[in-house]
């Protein structure tokens, strides 16, 4: 029984091995079929209706009466695909023929959003690439959806959702609609930092760009995650600390995360601060037999025992290379060689000073100024055509360009010119609007509230030159201001200035009114690294009115009548607070004469020093300002419109004409020709969070006003030199309309006749 078994299981397998066999051969010839080569002697195309047939073949490849494989023709059909002209593509052997059927993509007809209230539709429109009248595409019409949400991701809103729809219209068309759901934005809750010791997360967020969120979110909008701007934070923290002499400083890493339920960033920075090197020896050499070491080393302004910077050493650097073309020395280079001294954290800089590559400048090449002239910009280079090539010149004019404020982007580049010894320099400039028209409010304590109405524009016909007409109507006073700037006379760093003034006041303090008219041209030019000087010419008439119930002196003054007088003078100043060495300090100084001549000769003087320091590890600002002026007259004398008065920002705590010389009869102030004030002020953090803009201080003033000039000055209170003094406190703070400042103050020194506030607030606002 088993052996018949085992022979039938033998039997069966046989039979199937056989019949597998059978299957297998007989599939062969098949096979064969399919790889063999097809051969039409006619191609038709179904369904194209806006698409060419000899467009379709061209894609095709396929010849009639040549032999064409299956992998040729399915190769043809895709790349008729690959196009993005068809939705779907079908090829169909029938006989000798080959039928390509396809359906084409509609036409767009029109391009909506929906749901879209954040951005407008004028905002959305330019990040989509697909256009009416041409193709729709599935491919595209993702893409655009990815860059409108990337618009949203921008603004914060990484939740929004963009949606393309179809609806489709006759004769192929249809419209194209993003539907967007816009979400809610997904701000920055927190900016924090690990690895800082010597600066605390309050000061390190005010270098940054982006902000945490705060009560003014809705217009600050930089609380908002954007993967650019943190890059641009992570060097700007780089170059503050290295600025301060922490040359090993480096971010290591930036976290960033969403809180869980995806309604906010956290931000880390990952630091590592290093140590703190200052200047060892500092000491100059010249590999340049026809250069005197000694003249340039005279130049440094580097020292032993400052803190080191690379600002410092580009500031040298950038001297050097100055004085060489200044003694006719060209192709020179300037070599920092750095020695490091980790024992005692110093830094070594030998600057060597070497012969460079003779390569000239062969052009300077501009374009995207559609509006700005040529010359506007090549003012900024002092460098022509012709001139020694110098890289570092090149990249300061690339800064000045873009100091202009003309120009949303400048790219400077310089590429090799017709010969190894030539470059050019191209300039790719994109303009942005440079003018402004705007109605607005003022507010302050002194002059109470104004309407403001003013057209400014700083780059008139695209001249580089500024114009400004600036009117202001208050309870007390009118005011019409025109300027006008050209930045660069005769292509050279010389401003001209043309200015013409208008003011008329009704003193509701005093008994008597007054009209001011000044016409005043001028000319600036620097004469060092941080000072300039200023010279002008100015023709002003002066008149007093209404004086019937005035005080003597006044009535006095009133019935001299409208006065012409002429007067040249100029202003120094010299300014280290944006250009000095040490960027947590700066000192501001200014002194100008004003000479006049005519029916009246007299010499007006005026001077300002201030100074301001950041202590505490820059947690605190510590500002000392010294101003003061002085009339003298040889030829006549002042009258009251000529005289000082101090306004708030000069001496705190009084209104204005509140101290000074006055009528003992009718309390009027009769102004001074000197004064002289100090003020000491601290600004320091209140603990709150950075994102507030808020910050206090506290400050002492301590000044007067004083001599009339008058003959008779019996009746005149304070007429000799009278000090007042004031402490108060002050609230800070800064907002998208403006910077805040609210005064509380005091007057510890101040005279029966004084008139003292407590309290000031200026706030300037426009819409």
């Amino acid at each position: 029984m088993n052996n018949n078994n085992a022979f039938a299981r033998t039997v069966g397998f046989a039979r199937a091995f056989f019949v597998f066999v059978f299957i297998a051969l007989a599939a062969l010839p098949a096979s064969r079929a399919v790889a063999q080569s097809f051969v039409f002697s006619s191609v038709q195309i179904d369904g194209n209706q806006r698409i060419e047939t000899a467009t379709i073949l061209s894609y095709l490849g396929v010849t009639r009466g040549e032999a064409v494989s299956t992998a040729d023709l399915n190769d043809g059909i895709q790349r008729i695909r690959a196009t993005g002209l068809f939705e779907s593509v079908d090829a169909t052997p029938r006989g000798n023929t080959l039928l390509i059927t396809v359906v084409e993509y509609p036409t767009i007809n029109r391009i909506n959003f929906e749901g879209n209230r954040r951005l407008s539709d004028d905002e959305l429109r330019p990040l989509v690439r697909s256009q009416p009248r041409r193709v729709y595409s599935p491919s595209q019409a993702e893409a655009d959806v990815a860059a409108i949400s990337q618009a949203y991701a921008d603004q914060g809103r990484i939740n929004a959702t963009v949606t393309p729809r179809i609806i489709r219209r006759s004769d192929n068309r249809v419209d194209l609609v993003f539907e967007v759901f816009e979400g809610g934005v997904t701000e920055i809750e927190r900016i924090s930092f690990v690895g800082n010791r010597e600066y605390s997360d309050r000061r390190l967020r005010r270098v940054l760009e982006t902000k945490q969120a705060g009560i003014l979110r809705a217009v600050i909008q930089r609380d908002t995650f954007v993967a650019d701007r943190i890059e641009f934070d992570k060097q700007v923290l780089t170059d503050f600390y290295r600025s301060r002499g922490y040359v090993d400083f480096t971010v290591q890493s930036v976290d960033v995360s969403l809180t869980r339920q995806r309604d906010a960033y956290l931000i880390t920075f990952n630091v590592q601060e290093g140590q703190r090197y200052r200047f060892g020896e500092v000491t100059l050499s010249s590999e340049m037999d026809e250069v005197d070491a000694d003249v340039f080393e005279a130049a440094l302004r580097t020292r032993s025992g400052d803190i080191y910077s690379p600002v410092a050493i580009e500031n040298d650097i950038a001297r050097l290379e100055r004085l060489a073309l200044q003694n006719n020395v060209q192709f020179m280079q300037v070599e920092p060689r750095i020695t490091r001294n980790d024992r005692d954290l110093t830094l070594d800089v030998e600057y060597v000073l070497i012969r460079g590559p003779r390569i000239f400048v062969e052009r300077i090449d501009i374009e995207g100024n559609n509006t700005t002239l040529d010359r506007v910009v090549r003012n900024q280079f002092r460098v022509v055509e012709g001139d020694p090539f110098n890289p570092r010149s090149i990249r300061e004019s690339a800064e000045r360009i873009r100091a202009l404020g003309f120009f949303g982007n400048a790219d400077v580049q310089a590429r090799e010119g017709s010969s190894p010894d030539q470059v050019i320099v191209d300039v790719n400039v994109v303009e942005q609007p440079t003018g402004s028209l705007s109605f607005g409010a003022n507010f302050n304590s002194d002059n109470g509230l104004s309407l403001v109405a003013s057209l400014s524009q700083r780059n008139w016909l695209g001249r580089g030159q500024s114009l400004n007409f600036n009117l202001s109507t208050a309870e007390t006073n009118r005011l019409f201001v025109f300027n006008f700037a050209e930045p660069n006379l005769l292509g050279r760093d010389l401003r001209f200035g043309f200015d013409v003034e208008y003011a008329s006041t009704d003193n509701e303090n005093a008994l008597y009114d007054t009209e001011k008219f000044t016409f005043s041209p001028s000319l600036t030019f620097p004469i060092g690294e941080r000072s300039r000087l200023g010279v002008f010419y100015s023709a002003d008439y002066a008149d007093i009115s209404d004086v019937t119930t005035a005080s003597a002196p006044i009535v006095a003054d009133g019935l001299v009548g409208g006065l012409w007088t002429n007067s040249v003078g100029y202003t120094y100043t010299w300014d280290s607070r944006r250009n000095g060495l040490n960027p947590t300090a700066g000192v501001y100084l200014r002194f100008g004469q004003e000479y006049g001549f005519g029916d009246v000769e007299f010499v007006k003087t005026t001077a300002v020093a201030a100074a301001e320091a950041d202590v505490l590890n820059e947690e605190v600002t510590l500002r000392a300002t010294l101003e003061g002026g002085l009339l003298s007259y040889t030829n006549g004398n002042s009258r009251i419109i000529d005289r000082f008065f101090l306004s708030s920002r000069q001496m705190r705590g009084f209104n204005p004409g509140g101290f000074g010389p006055r009528d003992a009869l009718t309390d009027d102030a009769l102004g001074g020709n000197a004064y002289a004030v100090a003020r000491l002020e601290a600004e320091f953090p209140l603990g709150l969070p950075e994102e507030y803009g808020m910050s206090g201080g506290v400050f002492f003033d301590y000044g007067s006003l004083w001599d009339t000039g008058l003959a008779d000055t019996s009746d005149v209170l304070y007429n000799d030199f009278t000090p007042r003094s004031v402490v108060g406190v002050s609230l800070f703070w800064t907002t998208p309309i403006g910077p805040l400042r609210f005064n509380w103050t005091e007057a510890l020194d101040a005279q029966p006749q004084d008139d003292p506030r407590s309290f000031e607030l200026t706030v300037s606002t426009t819409f």
